[in-house]
Formats: C-alpha cells, structure tokens, sequence
C-alpha cells in the first residue's frame, strides 16, 4: 500500500513538472474588447493579470494596436497591457460628426482608462502615441509612473524630410493643392514604404501590416480622417516647450528605444531626449519606424530589464 500511494505521488509530481513546462511556453492570454465611450465603440486589446504592473501602448500612423500583436503577448507575462484603437483607426468607431484632432483622441483614450480603472500606468509612446498620451499625463501628471518612448517626436529636429510638405504647406494653407502631396502616404505604395523603409531584412516585416491599414483606410472618409490629423499635428509642435518641461521637472524614469532609420523622426530627435533626461537609457537600433518589426526580442528584453534595474524599487 505505501509503495503504491508513493508511486502515485511521483506520478503526480511528474505531471504537475509536465504541465508547467508545457504552460511555461504557452503565450498568455490576449483578449480584445470594447467600450461605450461618448458614444463611440472604442476598442482595445488587454493582456496579464490585473494586479501587475499596468503598462498602456500608445501607437500611431498609419496603424491601429495591431501594430501590437506580438509586442503585447511577449510583456503580458510581467505587466497588465493594454492598447487601444484611437477612433478613426483599427476597429473603432469613425463617426463623420467626430473632431479629428490629437485633443479629441486623448480625451476618448483618457476616458477609456477612466473607466476601466487603468491607472496610474507605465506608458509606451510611439509616433502618435506621444501626442496622445503626453496630453493625458499633462492632466493627470499622478497617472504616470514610467517611460518608453520609441520614435515619438518632441523636438524640432526630429522632424527628417517626409515632412517637408505637411509643415511648409499644408500647416500655412490647407487646400486641396497642398493636401494632394501627401495623398501616397495613404495608399498602398506609401504605407508600405512607411513599413519597410529603414529596416535591415523586409522578408521580416509582415504584409499583413499595411494589407491590414489598408482595410481601414479604403473606408468611406478614413483618409480625410488622415489629413485632418497631418494638418491637426501642427498643434503638438506648438506644446514641445511644454512636454520638454514637463519631463525635465519631473524626470521619470525614462527608457528610449529609438530606430535609426525611421522615414519620419531622425536619430536627433531620440538623443534629443537627454537634454531634459540625462538619466533617461538610450538604444539606439539598426531598425525603421516599427521597430517591433524585427526587434521585438531586443525591445521586451530591454523593457522588462529596464523596470526591475529601475522602476521597480522605487515604484515600491
């Protein structure tokens, strides 16, 4: 009888070793929902356990949080993510009688997290993602507990020659004349350029990217939604000074994952960081404007590193 009540113990061990391994290269859970907020159906993507540490992807042109797909599974072992669809991309609502502009995306954003009680929060910013969510920390400054930034602008020399139209022209008259230069950013040519420019092997870069934009922008209005914002942009220039200031009174603890050979934000503009951060870490990667791309490793490594080497402690 003992021999056969220890055997079934060693089976039991020997199954519960089984199933750990087995769950120990499971990826976790990602789940994809909506929100009613003011009167829009906002979508987002969620992953972890809701007692981790909550950190909220913020993306940007010309994507939705598809951009996301592999990044949010690869941190939701560690934190609680969450990325959400800014309206007029991805699988939010675009009404026609909606205001375009960076204020509006991060007041229905700032709403999102209100109510699903998503704070205070570390923020991942790219591209759009920081004109979003540094409007949103400017008025909720207690909401943010830490820094990924990744070629998300905030200093005039960022800004590399894809600009030159929209901030020579369109931002001193927009008119059809000045709109019609940027057009090809919006089809299929542009955004996949957008996708593959900078990046060391294409083959890595998944078609499913820009086919996936794509989708979106065909429908009825989602380009002018576009222009709106390119025009729209011109605003987030003029509060520089005061997200400058904001991260050199502040200082929070700061990663910045920059690539290189991004069409849009130079490598000027990453290090420009430092002159209000000089504690901030800086990577400079040998990638384009989506990084993720073909460094997801490399940017989940340095991310989780990053917070226990430096959030972790003093956030406790």
């Amino acid at each position: 009888m003992d021999t056969m009540l220890q055997m079934s113990k060693i089976e039991i061990d020997e199954l519960k070793r089984a199933d750990e391994a087995q769950n120990k290269g499971r990826q976790p859970l990602v789940t994809y929902q909506t929100a009613q907020i003011d009167g829009l159906s906002v979508f987002y993507r969620e992953a972890g356990e809701p007692a981790s540490p909550k950190l909220l992807l913020l993306g940007g042109f010309p994507a939705s949080s598809h951009q996301f797909r592999n990044l949010i599974p690869s941190l939701a072992d560690r934190f609680h993510v969450l990325s959400p669809d800014y309206p007029g991309f991805g699988n939010t609502d675009m009404p026609e009688d909606f205001e375009y502009t960076f204020d509006r995306l991060s007041e229905i954003v700032e709403a999102l997290l209100e109510q699903t009680g998503f704070r205070p929060f570390g923020l991942y910013m790219q591209d759009y993602g920081g004109p979003v969510g540094n409007r949103i920390v400017a008025r909720h400054p207690d909401w943010l507990e830490w820094l990924v930034i990744q070629n998300s602008n905030a200093y005039e020399e960022g800004f590399t020659a894809a600009w030159d139209a929209i901030r020579h022209a369109l931002w001193l008259n927009r008119s059809p004349e000045t709109e019609e230069p940027l057009r090809p950013f919006l089809e299929l040519e542009g955004v996949k350029q957008v996708y593959l420019h900078g990046h060391r092997d294409p083959t890595r870069i998944s078609p499913d990217n820009w086919n996936m934009d794509l989708h979106f922008l065909e429908r009825p209005g989602a380009r002018k939604v576009q222009l709106d914002l390119f025009y729209d942009y011109r605003t987030n220039v003029e509060l520089y000074p005061q997200w400058q200031a904001f991260l050199r009174e502040r200082q929070p603890k700061t990663l910045i994952l920059w690539g290189e050979n991004d069409i849009f934000f130079t490598p000027e503009g990453g290090r420009a960081y430092l002159r209000d951060l000089p504690e901030a870490e800086l990577h400079m990667l040998d990638s384009g404007h989506f990084t993720v791309e073909d460094t997801l490793e490399e940017i989940t490594a340095h991310i989780k590193r990053f917070y226990d080497d430096k959030v972790s402690g003093s956030r406790a």
